[in-house]
C-alpha cells in the first residue's frame, strides 16, 4: 500500500464493491491505471448523453442510456478501487477522480435537456444543481475536514431517479399536451428539489465543523 491515504472517500455499499472486485483484480494484473478508468466514465457518459439527444428520433435509446449512466458510475467506484488496492492513491488521483464526474454529469444532463422529451431550462437547471452540490461537498474538505456526502440527492441517487424517470417516459411515449410537464421534466425537477435539499444538509454540517474548530 501507497503512503498516501484519501481524505474523504464516498462510502460504498458491500454489495455494490463486490461487483467490482473480480475487476479490480484484473486491472491490478494488466496494469490498467486508475486514471484510464476515471477517464472512461467520461466515456460512458458522453455516450449515455448522445442516447438521451437521439432519443428524439429512436425513443428506444430512452431505455439504453440509463444502464450507461451506471455504468459510469460503477467506472468511477472501480477507479478508487484499483489505485487504493494498487498502492497507488496520490494527490493528483483525488484530482483526476473528481473532475470526470462533473464532466460526466454536464454531459449526461446536457443531452436530458436537448433529447426532445423536455424543457430544456429544467435540464440545464438539472446540471447546474448538480454540479454545486458536488461543490458544497468539497467544501468540508477545502477547510481541513471530511468531504461532505450527506443529502438525499448524491451522485447515484439523482442517476436512479433519471433512469427511472427515462424508463417511464419510454413506456408513456411523447405527451400529448404541448403544456403540460414530462416525465422527463417532473424527473429532473425532483433532482433539483433534491439537490436544494442536500446543499442545505451539507452546508449545516460544514457550518458545525467551522465552529467547532473556531472554538
Amino acid at each position: 500500500m501507497g503512503e498516501y491515504e484519501p481524505q474523504s472517500r464516498r462510502p460504498i455499499a458491500e454489495m455494490f464493491r463486490r461487483t467490482a472486485r473480480v475487476a479490480t483484480a484484473a486491472c491490478i494484473r494488466l496494469g490498467m491505471s486508475a486514471d484510464a478508468i476515471s477517464y472512461s466514465s467520461i466515456v460512458a457518459a458522453a455516450v449515455a448523453g448522445a442516447c438521451f439527444w437521439r432519443s428524439t428520433h429512436h425513443s428506444w435509446l430512452l431505455v439504453i442510456a440509463p444502464f450507461l449512466c451506471f455504468l459510469r458510475l460503477w467506472f468511477n467506484m472501480l477507479d478508487g478501487m484499483v489505485a487504493m488496492a494498487g498502492g497507488k492513491a496520490t494527490l493528483r488521483g483525488e484530482i483526476v477522480n473528481d473532475l470526470p464526474d462533473r464532466i460526466s454529469d454536464m454531459l449526461i444532463f446536457a443531452g436530458v435537456a436537448h433529447s426532445g422529451w423536455m424543457r430544456l431550462p429544467i435540464g440545464y437547471w438539472a446540471a447546474m444543481l448538480a454540479l454545486l452540490t458536488a461543490y458544497v461537498g468539497l467544501f468540508g474538505q477545502a477547510i481541513g475536514g471530511k468531504r461532505q456526502f450527506a443529502g438525499i440527492m448524491s451522485k447515484p441517487w439523482r442517476m436512479v431517479v433519471l433512469a427511472a424517470g427515462s424508463w417511464i417516459a419510454f413506456m408513456a411515449g411523447p405527451s400529448e399536451s404541448p403544456d403540460s410537464l414530462s416525465v422527463l421534466d417532473w424527473s429532473c425537477l425532483i433532482i433539483i428539489a433534491g439537490c436544494v435539499q442536500t446543499v442545505v444538509i451539507r452546508l449545516k454540517r460544514i457550518l458545525v465543523t467551522v465552529q467547532h474548530h473556531s472554538r
